[in-house]
C-alpha cells in the first residue's frame, strides 16, 4: 500500500479530480481512490491521459473525415478573385452554422477555391471535436448506387448520415441518373434540420436539372440544401492557373538569372 501524505485536498477539488478519473474510466485508480488521491503525481498522470487521449481522437478524426491536402485559409491571395465575400468565409470558419445544422453551399467556377475552403472549414470542424467526412460526388453517388441489398444500402445511407458536417464535393461535374438523384435526395432529406451538409458546385441551381436530367426530385432536393443555408458565390478565373502562371515566370526568372 502507498504511504499516504498528511495533506488533505479540499472537497471540491477532490470531487474535481475524481470526475476527470471518472471521465476516463481508469477504474483500478478510482478503486484505491482514498490511496492516491493527496499524491502530488495525481493531477499530472490525469492531465497527461486526458492529452494522450485526445491526441489519439483528434488523430482519428482526422484519418475519418478524409480530408486531404489543402491550402491554409491563411495563404489564399483574397484580391484575386473577381468576387468573394470574405466575411462570409471567415464567418463560416467560426462553426456557428453547425450549431443550427444549417447547410453551406460554395458556388462559382472551376479553380476558385471552393474547395480549399470547404477543406478549412471541414478541418477546424474536426479541431473542434466535431465528426466531418469529406467526400466527392462522384465518389459518395457511385459507393450508394453500386449496392443491390437494401440492408445494405441503408447501412451505406446511415455511414453518411452520421456525420455532424457532410462535406459533397464538386456536384455539377458529371451528369446522374434518376437513381442517383434519388440516393442524394434520400441523404440529405436525412440530414435536413438534423445535421449541416456543406456542398461545392460550378453549377447555378437552376442547372441542377441537367446533373440529373429527368429526375423528378431535383426542385425538392436544391429546397432542402438552400433552406436555411449560406450561399456563398465566388466569381473570378481559375486560382490553380495563377499559380501556375506564378511558378512558370518563376522558373523563367531563375533560368534567365542564370544565364552567364
Amino acid at each position: 500500500m502507498m504511504p499516504q501524505s498528511t495533506t488533505q485536498l479540499p472537497k471540491t477539488e477532490n470531487d474535481a479530480l475524481r470526475a476527470r478519473a471518472e471521465a476516463l474510466h481508469l477504474h483500478g485508480l478510482l478503486t484505491h481512490w482514498s490511496e492516491v488521491v493527496s499524491q502530488p503525481w495525481l493531477a499530472p498522470m490525469l492531465d497527461w491521459e486526458e492529452q494522450q487521449r485526445a491526441r489519439r481522437s483528434l488523430e482519428r478524426r482526422l484519418s475519418a473525415a478524409h480530408i486531404g491536402h489543402f491550402k491554409p485559409l491563411c495563404d489564399f491571395d483574397w484580391t484575386w478573385p473577381q468576387h468573394c465575400d470574405r466575411g462570409a468565409v471567415e464567418a463560416l470558419i467560426t462553426l456557428d452554422f453547425l450549431k443550427e445544422a444549417a447547410n453551406v453551399v460554395f458556388v462559382g467556377p472551376n479553380g476558385v477555391g471552393k474547395s480549399m475552403f470547404a477543406q478549412n472549414i471541414a478541418h477546424q470542424a474536426v479541431i473542434d471535436g466535431h465528426t466531418v467526412l469529406f467526400t466527392s460526388a462522384g465518389q459518395l453517388l457511385g459507393d450508394l448506387c453500386a449496392l443491390d441489398s437494401d440492408a445494405t444500402l441503408q447501412r451505406r445511407l446511415r455511414h453518411y448520415a452520421r456525420p455532424q458536417l457532410l462535406v459533397i464535393d464538386e456536384v455539377g461535374y458529371l451528369s446522374y441518373s434518376n437513381r442517383h438523384a434519388d440516393m442524394l435526395f434520400q441523404l440529405v432529406s436525412r440530414r435536413y434540420q438534423n445535421k449541416s451538409t456543406l456542398i461545392t458546385t460550378h453549377r447555378a441551381f437552376g442547372e441542377w436539372n441537367e446533373v440529373f436530367p429527368n429526375a423528378a426530385c431535383v426542385v425538392s432536393l436544391v429546397d432542402r440544401l438552400v433552406h436555411n443555408a449560406e450561399i456563398v458565390a465566388i466569381e473570378g478565373e481559375s486560382y490553380r492557373l495563377k499559380e501556375a502562371r506564378d511558378r512558370t515566370e518563376a522558373r523563367a526568372r531563375k533560368r534567365r538569372g542564370a544565364k552567364p
